[in-house]
């Protein structure tokens, strides 16, 4: 008997034994099969509160209410463009460190304007058009993708989905098996670069054939009765840019008979179906892939860009965006149904964020007597111009001005015997007195100082020493340098850097905060679930009240 109470006793501890350890290894790392990282491009905190009555259960809801909702995340840079965006969520880290300072920006070595994923040393894939040379070879650091295909052997896949390529490339990483853009114009397809391969495979080639583009030639009319949309402008203003070949900004659309004056396919981009299309080819991809379908860790990057093209187009306010996220949370709805099928519920992990917001149209914001307003920078430029060659007798000291940065000619000041400092802090005087700059910032301060807090800091952690200019403006607040209609983006303020941040699925807590985080500690948090390296320029901090059980 006694034989027989120490046997059971030693089965007992054996059994708890291995039960710790499991226990302990399900505490070190959560292992979801599919990782889904969805950027929604220009989305506004606030659509999710302005628009959460008009939502369905099933998606956006879905989100809020089983996942675990950041009710106040930021982006902790300038500029917010879409670029920078990419790269900061799913790196971890800021341009000061992933290197991609905007959508473009001047090569003061090369002495051009490049763009943040062209690559002429690759070839286009399922297109002749230069549309089809990308890469990212410009982004300096990793992303949470590339750490997962590094920690797998690269059994891990990385798919990367968006109409845009930047929007595809980025987040997908270096590593990535491949990432796909949609080539509009007269061609409508999904392609790719020689980067990630040299043909596209079967059912790439399948979609494309598949009519689907062309489906969505069709009215774009609101979803619901659009006296429903109380939370929205009036369908009919002077604040919305609207289609050419149509006299208003106003429903109904008629996209196959405005397509011609319209880019052909990218008219299909500047729509709600545009989101809806990529999201056919993303679960085309999740089939075509197999992403999902064992035990080890696939990642797919989706970013949803026709809301960005409505927004700066229509404006935050306008009926159109209000349409396009009710039609974008039934998308969403469409994909979570998807994975619950395909890879299983409790399988995967998904979060949803944005890579900028947007501000209102300052010419609404004047006619409700909110400060607001328009900055001519060729004026500015004309007038600095001006200003330098009364000051010390030469001109075009400046080589560039974009991205609200100044790029000084060195080989001139140089020749001239004229100090880098003297004309920076020139500048920087001038410019404060200019109308509608509100601050100025030089090389000189950034390198020389660490800023902790405010838009100083935003400015530091979006500077990169290399690859950023010797002044920069910050322009006042809701003054834009852009048309008269229609929204844009690229500031520090709230409007710009507020973003949603909800994280649903495998290993997440059910709940919500209010306190403020960044939008670069998603990666981090993403890496500690899966229990992996950090991207390796990542400066954001898990957030373990999401993850932490």
């Amino acid at each position: 008997m006694k034989q027989i109470c120490l046997l059971v006793l030693t089965i007992f501890l054996s059994n708890s034994a291995i039960a710790q350890k499991r226990a302990d290894e399900e505490a070190l790392h959560s292992n979801p099969k599919l990782v889904v990282g969805v950027v929604v491009d220009q989305m506004r905190y606030d659509y999710i509160t302005r628009f959460y009555s008009k939502f369905g259960d099933g998606g956006f809801k879905r989100l809020v209410g089983k996942g675990f909702n950041f009710k106040n995340a930021h982006f902790n840079y300038i500029p917010t463009y879409t670029g920078p965006g990419h790269a900061s969520v799913h790196t971890g880290a800021t341009p000061e460190s992933h290197g991609i300072i905007g959508n473009n920006w001047y090569n003061k070595f090369e002495r051009e304007s490049v763009y943040c994923a062209g690559d002429d040393s690759v070839e286009p894939v399922g297109t002749t058009s230069s549309a089809g040379k990308m890469s990212p070879h410009r982004m300096l650091t990793t992303t949470f993708a590339d750490e997962n295909r590094l920690h797998t052997q690269l059994k891990g896949k990385t798919i990367g989905v968006a109409l845009k390529d930047r929007g595809s490339i980025l987040p997908a990483g270096h590593a990535a098996n491949a990432a796909y853009w949609f080539h509009g114009q007269v061609e409508g397809k999904w392609i790719t670069s020689s980067y990630y391969r040299n043909d596209l495979p079967q059912w790439v080639k399948d979609f494309n054939a598949s009519g689907k583009a062309d489906s969505y030639f069709k009215t774009w009319e609101p979803l619901h009765d659009i006296s429903t949309y109380t939370e929205s402008g009036s369908d009919a203003n002077e604040y919305e840019g609207g289609f050419r070949g149509q006299e208003t900004a106003a429903f109904p659309y008629n996209l196959k008979d405005l397509s011609a004056k319209n880019g052909g396919y990218e008219i299909i981009k500047a729509t709600p179906f545009g989101n809806s299309l990529t999201l056919d080819f993303a679960l085309a991809a999740i089939d075509g892939e197999d992403l999902g379908q064992d035990e080890i860790t696939d990642v797919l990057t989706l970013s949803f860009s026709s809301t960005d093209y409505v927004g700066h187009n229509f404006g935050v306010n306008s009926k159109e965006i209000e349409d396009t996220y009710l039609r974008l949370d039934q998308d969403i709805k469409r994909l979570l149904d998807a994975l619950d099928e395909k890879v299983g519920k409790g399988n995967y992990t998904v979060f949803l964020t944005s890579d900028h917001g947007g501000v209102h149209v300052p010419s609404y914001l004047e006619s409700v007597k909110i400060p607001a307003g328009y900055f001519d920078f060729g004026d500015y430029i004309s007038s600095v111009e001006d200003f330098l060659l009364k000051r010390f007798g030469v001109d075009d000291i400046i080589l560039n001005v974009s991205n609200n940065q100044l790029f000084f000619d060195y080989e001139k000041l140089l020749a001239e015997d004229i100090s880098f400092e003297e004309v920076e802090e020139a500048i920087a005087h001038y410019s404060l007195q200019y109308e509608m700059i509100n601050k100025v910032y030089t090389r000189s301060q950034l390198e020389a100082t660490t800023f902790t807090r405010g838009m100083d800091a935003l400015i530091d952690m979006g500077y990169h020493q290399k690859r950023s200019g010797d002044v920069i403006l910050v322009l006042d607040p809701s003054v834009i340098s852009y048309s008269r209609t229609g929204s844009t983006h690229g500031s520090g303020q709230n409007y710009d850097t507020h973003a949603p941040l909800i994280l649903f699925g495998n290993g997440i807590n059910q709940g919500s905060s209010a306190e403020r985080v960044s939008i670069t500690d998603i990666a981090p948090t993403i890496s500690t679930l899966l229990g992996i390296p950090f991207p390796n320029g990542a400066t954001g901090e898990p957030l373990l009240m999401a993850i932490e059980k």
